[in-house]
């Protein structure tokens, strides 16, 4: 059955349906939850990054006024360990209590938790637990940790060796003996801390036999079940809400302690409890991300061609494994490292080490930017071992877009691609033919100017069931969507993905807006409760929801559709191909004056009075959408960098990127993901990096020593895009929350190393802070710069 429609929303640049609220602080977070009788909980965490435990004296801490309960890890040794969610081959996976018991394993792991009727109180209280520690070796190193005799984290495993993932595609060895040029460099990838708006928070209350749980959470489906298997409740009497969530790049893609620790305390003690991180507590106990060292070798002719490449990597996992955490280096890292490139040959290897650091798991991008890192880096070394333009090592290596679907070395099939274009514009908005004079400018003023690119390709959508489980990933990558229109016309839709600032509000309304002729405005879309979902969602991460999430609202409201045009045509005894669907309107085509409104429509499907012969009353549908490949959005990014050639201070003078996600439903929301994932991205490649000292402390424990990026920090981007429709789903999306922070990265350190590569100066670690630049600039003698 077919219908005309027309195209009004999707891609308009529609005004965000969340921001009145939130502008106006109308929004409703979890600390914002405060109910009759709450309790609060702090909890006592251990200063030593490793430290045996003998003894817990809790005495003090119960005689403080308004102490409720002092917990240790004892009493809550029944709620089980958290959950890991990704199994790779060979995997040694720790146990994570949510409170330890035997011996603390990073400097922040929690020893004991006291619940008081206010949060001073607690925090009062928590000060007064004194807890006998035996200082143990502490190695944070992940390199180190797998060096014989290294400290070991988690006794019972005899080793730090997590896994040993190894990737092969093509003959290697053949490459390198056939190759003309061999370049080598050692890339560090330094450990970074997610700074959420919002902190982390849980607030827990127990009634009738039922458990609420509101929870900072990008995943509340899963909060839901491992809380109900881990509380021994039934899942239909476990509740989860997230309400508003203020961000959460992947630190709050996690069941963390504390959600079961405020669950388990409601169930006990019979009154409502609330835990709120606090910023420092937030910098050692949620999760970090990144933290890689690679050794790269690649293998090519002298006119560019690239031969093969060779990898191999130490990820640093920190203490204990966490939900995803074997799946960030492996999965979503390795089979995408040859990105844009038609690579013969491939071999990486990847292991794992725990640390006795904070645990590291996804954050922005979650492998991926550590993937373009590494194969954009590479490209630049060989660009400048053969004195060849970098743009143009990228032309000639680039997949040709007639290859597509292409298989990929690494066992990948890219379903669709067009590089070329999106470099070409990317070059002429950065003026790429323009920059040696303005180098030369520079220069002139004793400074050092330089120009970088990144060419990146991701893998989103993160949902073939059918893949996830051949990978080791415990769960399906479905997502549900229940579209209801009530009788009067008003339309609710029920997602299972839960937004922490990706606007599904807004564009979930506009892809429903189109397939039922009405306006965004006409729809109110809900998510983040679990009573009220219309089945099990998997969430928000991996740049996933739109590419899943948004085809299961499109599916449901085709279907929601598809019914509305036959009681349309039923009630104008007309021929449903025949029907128009557009403006609140169901009319004949070319007698829109003949017409039934929506919400005729929808009051006659509950009246059930005059249907179609065999139809069921109402008007709403549910669906569950499970794709058959992942995405493959692609870009190409262009920063730069002017660098002061006295202090050594880098400034991002120009930046020019062209991303493509497929179709766009809403490119001012498209925008703004790619304003902040990539600053984020500069952050990385010029402020930021998770430092530990020798004995395990965090010295980069607040925002004084850990520089987040401003807008202060940040140019004017310049934005642009090209439209290459991926063939896994109906509307030809692919997601772009994360592209930002995969293709910037590499593109500010290339073009950093770019200006100081007059000073003979190859390779320096990120981040590029002023001091580091200034003394290898010292160090390599600051020819010109005065």
């Amino acid at each position: 059955m077919t219908a005309a429609t027309t195209t009004t929303y999707i891609g308009a640049r529609v005004p965000r349906k969340e921001d009145p609220r939130l502008i106006t602080g109308d929004g409703l977070f979890t600390d914002d939850v405060t109910l009759p009788g709450m309790v609060y909980v702090s909890l006592v965490r251990s200063p030593h990054a490793h430290a045996r435990i003998r003894r817990i004296d809790t005495t003090a801490a119960t005689e403080e006024p308004g102490v409720v309960a002092v917990l240790t890890g004892k009493e809550l040794e029944a709620t089980g360990a958290l959950p890991v969610f990704i199994t790779v081959p060979s995997m040694n996976g720790s146990k994570h209590m949510p409170i330890t018991t035997d011996k603390a394993r990073y400097a922040g792991d929690a020893v004991a938790a006291v619940v008081a009727e206010s949060r001073d109180a607690a925090k009062r209280a928590a000060d007064a637990v004194t807890v006998d520690y035996e200082p143990l070796p502490v190695v944070v190193d992940a390199t180190k940790a797998l060096e014989p005799g290294a400290p070991i984290v988690h006794e019972e495993m005899k080793s730090n060796l997590v896994f040993t993932y190894p990737v092969k595609g093509g003959d290697v060895d053949k490459a390198f003996r056939d190759a003309d040029v061999k370049v080598k460099l050692r890339l560090v990838n330094q450990r970074l801390i997610p700074n959420a708006m919002e902190p982390r928070a849980a607030v827990a209350k127990f009634e009738a036999g039922e458990l609420t749980l509101w929870s900072t959470t990008q995943i509340p489906h899963f909060v839901q079940l491992i809380v109900a298997l881990n509380l021994g409740l039934s899942q239909n009497k476990v509740r989860v809400i997230a309400p508003e969530v203020g961000g959460g790049f992947g630190s709050k893609l996690q069941v963390y302690a504390e959600e079961l620790i405020v669950g388990h305390l409601a169930k006990t003690l019979g009154r409502p409890v609330k835990w709120t991180e606090e910023r420092r507590e937030g910098y050692l106990a949620t999760i970090h991300g990144r933290d890689h060292v690679s050794d790269v070798e690649l293998a090519a002719k002298r006119d560019g061609t690239i031969l093969g490449l060779r990898v191999r990597t130490v990820a640093n996992m920190g203490a204990y494994l966490q939900a995803f955490a074997p799946g960030i280096p492996t999965i979503l890292h390795v089979f995408v490292v040859p990105g844009a490139y038609r690579i013969p040959a491939f071999d990486y290897e990847m292991r794992g080490a725990y640390t006795n650091t904070t645990p590291v798991d996804a954050y922005r991008g979650a492998g991926r930017p550590e993937s373009a890192y590494v194969i954009e880096r590479a490209i630049d070394r060989l660009a400048d071992e053969i004195g060849m333009d970098p743009a143009e090592v990228r032309r000639r290596n680039f997949i040709p877009a007639d290859a597509f679907p292409f298989n990929t070395i690494s066992g990948l099939t890219y379903d669709s691609g067009d590089y070329a274009p999106a470099l070409e514009r990317a070059l002429a908005m950065a003026d790429y033919k323009g920059f040696e004079k303005r180098r030369a400018e520079a220069k002139a003023r004793g400074n050092y100017r330089g120009i970088g690119i990144s060419s990146y390709v991701e893998i989103c959508g993160l949902a073939p069931s059918k893949a996830n489980s051949a990978l080791g990933v415990g769960w399906g990558g479905y997502e549900s969507a229940r579209i209801r229109v009530h009788p009067t016309g008003a339309v609710q839709v029920f997602t299972g993905t839960s937004p922490h600032g990706q606007s599904h509000e807004t564009s979930w309304a506009q892809i429903a807006a189109d397939a039922l002729g009405i306006t965004p405005n006409d729809i109110e879309v809900r998510h983040g409760d679990t009573f009220e979902s219309p089945g099990m969602g998997v969430g928000t991460f991996g740049s996933r929801s739109l590419a899943v999430g948004g085809i299961e609202v499109h599916k449901a409201a085709e279907k929601v559709r598809e019914k509305v045009i036959q009681i349309g045509a039923h009630l104008l005894e007309a021929s449903p191909d025949d029907m128009v669907v557009e403006g609140g309107k169901v009319f004949v085509k070319g007698v829109p004056d003949k017409a039934k409104n929506f919400g005729d429509i929808s009051m006659a499907a509950y009246l059930a009075n005059n249907l179609p012969e065999g139809m069921e009353p109402g008007l709403e549908a549910t669906v569950y959408y499970d794709p058959p490949n992942f995405t493959f959005p692609f870009g190409t990014h262009i920063a730069e960098v002017e660098i002061d050639g006295e202090t050594g201070a880098v400034e991002l003078v120009n930046y020019s990127a062209c991303d493509d996600c497929g179709r766009q439903i809403n490119p001012m929301i498209v925008e703004g993901q790619l304003h902040g994932g990539i600053t984020q991205g500069i952050g990385q490649a010029l402020y930021e990096a998770a430092i530990y000292d020798d004995n395990g402390q965090l010295l980069s424990g607040s925002m004084m020593e850990y520089h987040v990026p401003t807008a202060e920090n940040v140019p004017a981007f310049k934005l642009d895009h090209t439209m290459t429709l991926t063939t896994t789903n109906p509307l030809g999306v692919k997601g772009i929350g994360e592209a930002g922070t995969i293709g910037s990265t590499p593109a500010v350190a290339n073009a950093v190393i770019d200006a100081l590569s007059p000073l003979g100066i190859k390779h320096l670690d990120m981040p590029f802070t002023p001091e580091k630049v200034w003394r290898a600039i010292e160090t390599a003698g600051g020819e010109g710069r005065r």
